[in-house]
Protein backbone atom coordinates (compact mmCIF):
# COMPACT_ATOMS: atom_id res chain seq x y z
CA UNK A 1 0.00 0.00 0.00
CA UNK A 2 1.40 3.10 -0.94
CA UNK A 3 1.59 6.47 1.02
CA UNK A 4 -0.66 7.96 -0.90
CA UNK A 5 -3.42 5.48 -0.36
CA UNK A 6 -2.90 5.72 3.20
CA UNK A 7 -3.16 9.11 3.63
CA UNK A 8 -6.03 9.36 0.57
CA UNK A 9 -9.34 10.46 2.37
CA UNK A 10 -12.88 9.66 0.37
CA UNK A 11 -16.20 11.60 0.91
CA UNK A 12 -17.52 7.75 1.39
CA UNK A 13 -14.67 6.69 4.05
CA UNK A 14 -15.62 9.50 5.98
CA UNK A 15 -19.06 8.87 5.55
CA UNK A 16 -18.69 5.19 6.67
CA UNK A 17 -16.97 6.92 9.74
CA UNK A 18 -20.17 8.90 10.84
CA UNK A 19 -22.17 5.64 10.60
CA UNK A 20 -19.11 3.85 12.76
CA UNK A 21 -18.88 6.87 15.36
CA UNK A 22 -23.32 7.27 15.10
CA UNK A 23 -23.48 3.52 16.13
CA UNK A 24 -20.68 3.42 18.77
CA UNK A 25 -21.93 6.51 20.77
CA UNK A 26 -25.04 5.62 20.43
CA UNK A 27 -24.96 2.54 21.56
CA UNK A 28 -23.16 3.39 24.60
CA UNK A 29 -25.59 6.74 25.22
CA UNK A 30 -28.57 4.39 25.03
CA UNK A 31 -27.19 2.22 27.27
CA UNK A 32 -26.74 5.16 29.74
CA UNK A 33 -30.15 6.46 29.38
CA UNK A 34 -31.63 3.22 30.08
CA UNK A 35 -29.97 2.81 32.95
CA UNK A 36 -31.34 6.00 34.33
CA UNK A 37 -34.88 5.30 33.08
CA UNK A 38 -34.58 2.43 35.35
CA UNK A 39 -33.58 4.07 38.41
CA UNK A 40 -36.66 6.11 38.60
CA UNK A 41 -37.90 9.26 39.83
CA UNK A 42 -35.80 9.86 42.79
CA UNK A 43 -32.58 9.61 40.08
CA UNK A 44 -34.86 11.92 37.60
CA UNK A 45 -34.94 14.55 40.25
CA UNK A 46 -31.14 13.92 41.69
CA UNK A 47 -30.11 14.19 37.48
CA UNK A 48 -32.36 17.50 37.24
CA UNK A 49 -30.61 19.66 39.98
CA UNK A 50 -27.69 19.58 38.64
CA UNK A 51 -28.80 22.68 36.55
CA UNK A 52 -28.70 24.32 39.97
CA UNK A 53 -24.72 24.58 38.83
CA UNK A 54 -25.91 26.83 35.93
CA UNK A 55 -28.16 28.82 38.16
CA UNK A 56 -31.60 26.74 37.53
CA UNK A 57 -33.23 25.72 40.47
CA UNK A 58 -36.79 25.42 39.18
CA UNK A 59 -38.51 21.83 38.09
CA UNK A 60 -35.74 19.41 38.86
CA UNK A 61 -37.88 16.41 37.55
CA UNK A 62 -38.80 18.15 33.93
CA UNK A 63 -34.76 18.41 33.59
CA UNK A 64 -33.64 14.68 34.61
CA UNK A 65 -36.52 13.70 32.40
CA UNK A 66 -35.33 16.12 29.60
CA UNK A 67 -31.37 14.58 30.07
CA UNK A 68 -32.45 11.35 30.42
CA UNK A 69 -34.22 11.69 27.11
CA UNK A 70 -31.37 13.41 25.58
CA UNK A 71 -29.39 10.19 26.40
CA UNK A 72 -31.78 7.34 25.71
CA UNK A 73 -33.33 9.05 22.48
CA UNK A 74 -30.68 10.76 21.38
CA UNK A 75 -28.75 7.90 21.16
CA UNK A 76 -31.63 5.77 18.88
CA UNK A 77 -31.25 8.98 17.10
CA UNK A 78 -27.71 9.06 16.51
CA UNK A 79 -27.90 5.35 15.35
CA UNK A 80 -30.96 6.41 12.49
CA UNK A 81 -28.54 9.13 11.91
CA UNK A 82 -32.33 10.63 12.24
CA UNK A 83 -32.51 14.31 13.16
CA UNK A 84 -28.74 13.90 14.18
CA UNK A 85 -28.45 17.49 14.52
CA UNK A 86 -31.18 18.04 16.53
CA UNK A 87 -30.05 14.59 18.94
CA UNK A 88 -26.59 15.65 19.10
CA UNK A 89 -27.66 19.86 20.24
CA UNK A 90 -29.44 18.08 23.56
CA UNK A 91 -26.77 15.77 23.93
CA UNK A 92 -23.88 18.09 24.12
CA UNK A 93 -25.93 20.30 26.13
CA UNK A 94 -26.51 17.50 28.91
CA UNK A 95 -23.16 16.90 28.57
CA UNK A 96 -22.05 20.07 29.13
CA UNK A 97 -24.29 19.82 32.58
CA UNK A 98 -22.16 16.98 34.00
CA UNK A 99 -19.15 18.86 32.84
CA UNK A 100 -20.23 21.82 35.01
CA UNK A 101 -21.32 19.06 37.95
CA UNK A 102 -17.88 17.79 38.18
CA UNK A 103 -16.07 20.75 38.20
CA UNK A 104 -18.41 22.54 40.84
CA UNK A 105 -17.60 19.33 43.07
CA UNK A 106 -13.87 20.12 42.24
CA UNK A 107 -13.53 16.64 41.23
CA UNK A 108 -10.09 15.59 39.19
CA UNK A 109 -9.50 15.85 35.40
CA UNK A 110 -10.86 12.45 34.54
CA UNK A 111 -14.35 13.36 35.91
CA UNK A 112 -14.29 16.16 33.89
CA UNK A 113 -12.76 15.20 30.57
CA UNK A 114 -15.34 12.43 30.25
CA UNK A 115 -18.13 14.59 29.56
CA UNK A 116 -15.88 17.35 28.16
CA UNK A 117 -15.22 14.74 25.17
CA UNK A 118 -18.54 13.56 24.59
CA UNK A 119 -19.59 17.20 24.17
CA UNK A 120 -16.62 17.76 21.97
CA UNK A 121 -18.11 14.67 19.83
CA UNK A 122 -21.47 15.66 19.48
CA UNK A 123 -20.39 19.23 18.71
CA UNK A 124 -18.69 17.68 15.84
CA UNK A 125 -22.29 15.80 14.99
CA UNK A 126 -24.19 19.49 15.11
CA UNK A 127 -21.23 20.35 12.69
CA UNK A 128 -20.99 17.24 10.44
CA UNK A 129 -24.61 15.83 10.40
CA UNK A 130 -25.22 12.16 9.86
CA UNK A 131 -23.46 11.72 7.03
CA UNK A 132 -24.52 9.94 3.32
CA UNK A 133 -25.52 6.56 5.08
CA UNK A 134 -28.43 7.76 6.88
CA UNK A 135 -31.90 8.38 7.33
CA UNK A 136 -31.68 11.97 7.30
CA UNK A 137 -30.42 11.89 3.92
CA UNK A 138 -32.53 9.33 2.81
CA UNK A 139 -35.46 11.85 4.12
CA UNK A 140 -33.93 14.91 2.35
CA UNK A 141 -33.24 13.13 -1.31
CA UNK A 142 -36.37 10.80 -1.87
CA UNK A 143 -39.10 11.41 0.98
CA UNK A 144 -38.61 15.97 1.62
CA UNK A 145 -38.04 17.09 -1.75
Amino acid sequence: MSLHALLETSCQLQDCALVFLRICIGIIFIRHGYSTIISGKPEWIWLGKQMQNLGITWLPLFWGLAATCAKFSGGILLILGLATRVAASFMAFTMFVAMMYHIKNNDSWGYISHPLAMMFVFIGFIIAGSGSYSLDTYLLKYVIK
